[in-house]
């Protein structure tokens, strides 16, 4: 890959990457934000669009409706002030010296809340969201949309969703324009998400899955955590990795000393050096602040 490691290693690491879904993923599903915006999403239909109140989503293909209007009235009115910041999260994600990004089928306006409000700013170096994948959306492409986000909210894999123009999860198309848009290497890519259709299209395209929110393990499902929060447990080879780094700095003679970190005129230097303090061990931290 072309993405430039900051540290070359004797031995290649297993993961360089984390991949996060938003709604009920980097928060749980007993916020209530997923029932409310299924709500919303059928009273958008049946107030904007006349559509029974019983019917499916699918039978709105055929309408028009705008954009902004539509996303105002499905994640415009929800309650945002029930999410809390999440320091132990924030501490989690800033605490792996590993890319993060974000990868939702919401909007951006939407994403920008929720991130705000968990107290996660900083902590992804980008956000694709819907708008990202579908920069020139039209109304027809809308329709197809809504029924996807229905599909998001309420999960059923036995339904077979409608081909679309609309570049969104649970498409293999979406997962393939993030990885270009990005520079990710889905093979050293850990993806988080609630959805067991996403995880289990992330399988196929390459990815390493883990299904938030349950501890029930699936087909396409590599590792189940019932929350966010469990990341350490479930995963320790990631601090282990972090550990060995700190051991080497501190003590290069017990392994293999680090090859040259910058390249010739790089100005890397200082973004290495911000990382290893904020991303090592508390024995690097400790040995940091008594220099």
């Amino acid at each position: 890959m072309a993405y430039e490691e900051n540290f070359q290693q004797t031995s290649e690491p297993k993961y360089k990457c984390l991949l996060f879904d938003i709604d009920d993923t980097l928060y749980p599903f007993s916020s209530g934000l997923a029932t409310l915006v299924k709500n919303n999403i059928q009273e958008y239909m049946t107030q904007k669009l006349g559509i029974e109140e019983d019917k499916s989503p699918r039978t709105a293909v055929g309408y028009d409706f705008d954009y902004d209007d539509f996303h105002r009235f499905v994640h415009g009115r929800l309650p945002y002030t029930t999410l809390k910041p999440d320091p132990i999260l924030r501490n989690i994600i800033l605490g792996l010296p590993l890319r993060k990004v974000v990868f939702t089928n919401a909007d951006k306006a939407h994403a920008a809340k929720i991130i705000s409000r968990l107290g996660l700013e900083g902590c992804y170096e980008r956000i694709i969201s819907f708008e990202t994948l579908n920069p020139n959306t039209n109304t027809e492409s809308l329709v197809a949309a809504t029924e996807t986000r229905s599909f998001t909210a309420n999960p059923d894999s036995s339904i077979q969703l409608p081909k679309t123009p609309v570049i969104c999860k649970p498409s293999e198309g979406a997962f393939e324009h993030v990885f270009k848009m990005t520079n990710i290497n889905p093979h050293k890519t850990l993806f988080f998400d609630d959805s067991i259709r996403n995880i289990q299209t992330g399988k196929r395209v390459g990815l390493h899955t883990v299904w938030v929110g349950t501890s029930h393990r699936d087909e396409g499902v590599d590792i189940a955590l019932e929350h966010i929060h469990n990341i350490r447990e479930a995963l320790p080879e990631l601090w282990e990795a972090v550990d060995d780094k700190a051991e080497e700095i501190l003590d290069p003679g017990k392994k293999s000393p680090l090859k040259p970190l910058l390249k010739p005129n790089s100005f890397k230097a200082h973004i290495i050096t911000k990382d290893m303090i904020l991303m090592t061990s508390e024995k690097l931290m400790n040995t940091i602040i008594r220099v």
